[in-house]
């Protein structure tokens, strides 16, 4: 038999094989996949991260209907550039980014239940939406455990996505007046005669402190080069030096300074030089540091240890921090 007749019967035969066999193996290897039915205008990028479908989402424009006064002062804040945002699908664009689906709020005629609110929300519930954008970044790595957020202090008890008063990260005050609201401590302190220039706006708090959180004490931030954040200005202190004074490395700049403010010239802890410094230097057991010599009169002559130990944050070359 000729090729081309061979061919054709093989074809005509493999056909009627399958129509009478549509359960074989060979037919349900060759068939195509079902497809599983959809809703009428339904794809595969309806339904959002959260489990909304994208239909619940009506867009920014609709809550301007309503909430026109809000929508007017969100729209000059960077947050309304996430209605540009092209990524994320309409659970990341605008009013609905941070207050969810406004579907069943719209049908049910504003019904505040059907819409996620930040008035009456739980500290961990209001932080946990700003982290779902805000997460990454140096400045957040701690936010959820960090000295505010462990005393129910939330993102909007500091700012105000709506209604900002400062041109950077939508602060309801500016600082210091924002932070006093609760460190009343450190307010008089700044009023003391001798104190870091903060309430002048030469110092701000989050200059020193990383208000989101550190992995160190009072959330205060460090130097670039992992030191105290007293160095990051007073960089003549920071050494390194030959001869170290020991408490700079140690217990740091508080061990005899108050950070804020204090009474004393330089925000000594005490008036008296002397006495700060024999806080460690005796010759009792629980420190380490040398007594006061015994020709140190301290009624007369040596009535201040710094008119002799100049270089007291470090020398490198006096081992008694002379020079």
């Amino acid at each position: 038999m000729p090729r081309f007749r061979l061919a054709v019967v093989t074809a005509v035969a493999t056909s009627v094989f399958l129509a009478l066999c549509p359960s074989s193996s060979f037919a349900r290897e060759n068939e195509e996949p079902a497809s599983a039915p959809q809703a009428p205008g339904a794809s595969s990028a309806s339904q959002s991260s959260s489990g909304n479908s994208a239909g619940d989402y009506l867009g920014s424009e609709v809550c301007k209907t309503c909430h026109e006064d809000i929508y007017d002062s969100w729209e000059k804040t960077p947050h309304w550039k996430t209605t540009l945002d092209t990524k994320g699908g309409p659970s990341h664009h605008g009013c609905e980014a941070c207050h969810g689906p406004g579907s069943a709020h719209v049908s049910g005629g504003g019904d505040v239940s059907k819409i996620f609110t930040f008035k009456d929300a739980a500290t961990k519930a209001i932080n946990d939406r700003c982290l779902t954008c805000h997460a990454g970044g140096t400045q957040h790595m701690n936010a959820l455990n960090s000295e505010h957020a462990k005393n129910g202090v939330s993102c909007i008890s500091c700012h105000s996505p709506h209604h900002a008063t400062t041109s950077e990260f939508l602060l309801s005050k500016s600082q210091p007046q924002l932070c006093y609201q609760c460190h009343l401590e450190q307010k008089a302190q700044f009023a003391m005669p001798f104190h870091h220039r903060v309430n002048e706006g030469l110092v701000q708090c989050s200059d020193c402190h990383n208000v989101h959180g550190t992995e160190g004490p009072k959330q205060v931030r460090m130097a670039s080069t992992q030191d105290a954040v007293c160095f990051k200005c007073h960089m003549d202190k920071q050494g390194p030096f030959v001869y170290e004074h020991a408490p700079v490395k140690v217990d740091g700049c508080q061990s005899c300074h108050s950070v804020h403010g204090a009474p004393n010239a330089h925000m000594l802890k005490l008036s008296n030089v002397n006495l700060l410094c024999l806080q460690c230097h005796t010759t009792s057991s629980f420190s380490n540091a040398p007594g006061a010599p015994s020709f140190h009169n301290q009624a007369s002559l040596f009535q201040a240890c710094t008119l002799c130990h100049v270089a007291i944050h470090g020398s490198n070359f006096s081992s008694t921090f002379f020079k």
